[in-house]
C-alpha cells in the first residue's frame, strides 16, 4: 500500500510541472498563443539570417587591403559604402549597361540585376498565369502536361547553363550561325557569338530563366486557382455572365493574392542570380549584384564583398517593402 502511495505520489509530482505548463497554454490568449507557436520560427530567423547579417555589416565597415594608414581588418567606418557607391573601387566592369550617368556599380552590377529582375519576373508570370489557366480546365492528358510543364523546373542550374552555353556557340548549337551563314536569331540582332556581348548575353540569360521557373510561377497560381469555390461559377452562368466576365469578377480577383506572393518570391531569387549567368556567359560579362559579391570575396576583398552584399540585401529589402506596402495595400491587403 505504501508503495503504490508512493508511485502515486511520484506521479503526481512529475505531472505537476507538466499540468502547469499545460493549463498555462490553455489560459492563454489566440494573439498571445500565436506568438508562442513563432517563438521557434523566430529563434531560427535570429540563428540563420540576422546573426549572419549583423556579421556581413561588421565586416563590411573593416579594410580589406593596404589603403594608407588602414590595414587589413581595421576599422574604417563608411569609408567602404562611399567608395562603393561613388565609384572609386575599378571592378574592371565591361561597357556601361545603363546609358546616362552614374557610377560603374550603378550602371552595370545594379543595372544589369534590376533589369533582369523585372523583365524575367515579368514574362514568366505572364506565361505561367497562361499555363495555370490551361491547367486548370478539364482536358484529356492534363496528368501528363503538367508534368511535361514541371520537368524544366527540375533541371539543375548547372546543367540548365551548360545546355543554353552550347545552343549558342557558333558552330555548335543550331540556333546561333557564322557570318556567313546567319540563323533567325542573327537576323533578328542577336550576334554570331553572343555570349560575349553583354546585351546579348543578359537576352538569352532572361530567355534561359524564364523557361526554367515558369513552372514555378504555374504551380503556385494554379493552387490558387484550384482554391476557388466553382459553385461562384455556376451561380455566375445562371446569372449570364459571360466567360470574360467570370474571369474579371471571379478568377483574377480571387487569385491576385497568389499571383503577388508568387511575383514577391520569383523577385528575391532573381534579384540574388548568379548560378545560371555564371554557367552561360561568366560574371565578367554579365555582373550581377552576386556575382560581384562572390568575385570580390574570392579576390580576398572581405570588406567590399560584405558592402556589395550588404547593399544587395538592403535593395531587396526595398523590393519586398514596395510589394508589401504599395502591391498588397493596392488590392485590399492581399498580403
Amino acid at each position: 500500500m505504501a508503495t503504490e502511495q508512493r508511485t502515486e505520489e511520484g506521479v503526481r509530482t512529475s505531472g505537476g510541472p507538466i499540468t502547469a505548463f499545460t493549463r498555462w497554454m490553455e489560459n492563454l490568449s489566440e494573439a498571445q498563443y500565436a506568438y508562442l507557436l513563432l517563438i521557434p520560427a523566430l529563434l531560427l530567423l535570429l540563428v540563420i539570417a540576422i546573426y549572419p547579417l549583423a556579421s556581413t555589416f561588421l565586416m563590411s565597415l573593416s579594410a580589406d587591403a593596404l589603403t594608407g594608414s588602414a590595414r587589413l581588418g581595421e576599422f574604417v567606418g563608411f569609408q567602404n559604402y562611399v567608395q562603393l557607391l561613388t565609384g572609386q573601387i575599378d571592378f574592371k566592369f565591361p561597357s556601361p549597361f545603363l546609358p546616362g550617368g552614374g557610377t560603374g556599380f550603378i550602371q552595370s552590377a545594379l543595372g544589369v540585376t534590376l533589369v533582369f529582375t523585372a523583365v524575367s519576373v515579368l514574362f514568366e508570370t505572364i506565361i505561367g498565369f497562361g499555363q495555370a489557366f490551361v491547367l486548370d480546365q478539364d482536358f484529356r492528358g492534363r496528368r501528363w502536361v503538367r508534368v511535361a510543364i514541371i520537368i524544366p523546373w527540375a533541371v539543375p542550374i548547372v546543367i540548365q547553363g551548360m545546355i543554353f552555353f552550347l545552343m549558342f556557340q557558333p558552330n555548335i548549337g543550331f540556333l546561333i550561325g557564322t557570318a556567313e551563314n546567319p540563323t533567325l536569331l542573327n537576323q533578328l540582332g542577336i550576334s554570331t557569338t553572343p555570349l560575349r556581348n553583354t546585351v546579348d548575353s543578359l537576352t538569352l540569360i532572361i530567355v534561359a530563366d524564364v523557361w526554367k521557373t515558369t513552372a514555378f510561377m504555374a504551380l503556385l497560381i494554379l493552387a490558387g486557382m484550384q482554391s476557388i469555390d466553382r459553385s461562384l461559377y455556376d451561380v455566375a452562368k445562371v446569372a449570364g455572365a459571360s466567360p470574360w466576365q467570370q474571369f474579371k469578377m471571379i478568377t483574377f480577383p480571387l487569385i491576385l493574392p497568389t499571383i503577388l506572393v508568387a511575383m514577391l518570391f520569383r523577385t528575391i531569387a532573381a534579384m540574388r542570380v548568379y548560378g545560371i549567368i555564371e554557367t552561360m556567359a561568366g560574371c565578367s560579362t554579365v555582373p550581377s549584384l552576386s556575382c560581384l559579391v562572390v568575385t570580390t570575396f574570392n579576390s580576398r576583398l572581405y570588406g567590399t564583398s560584405a558592402t556589395v552584399a550588404f547593399v544587395t540585401a538592403a535593395i531587396i529589402a526595398v523590393v519586398v517593402s514596395i510589394y508589401i506596402f504599395k502591391f498588397a495595400d493596392a488590392e485590399g491587403g492581399a498580403f
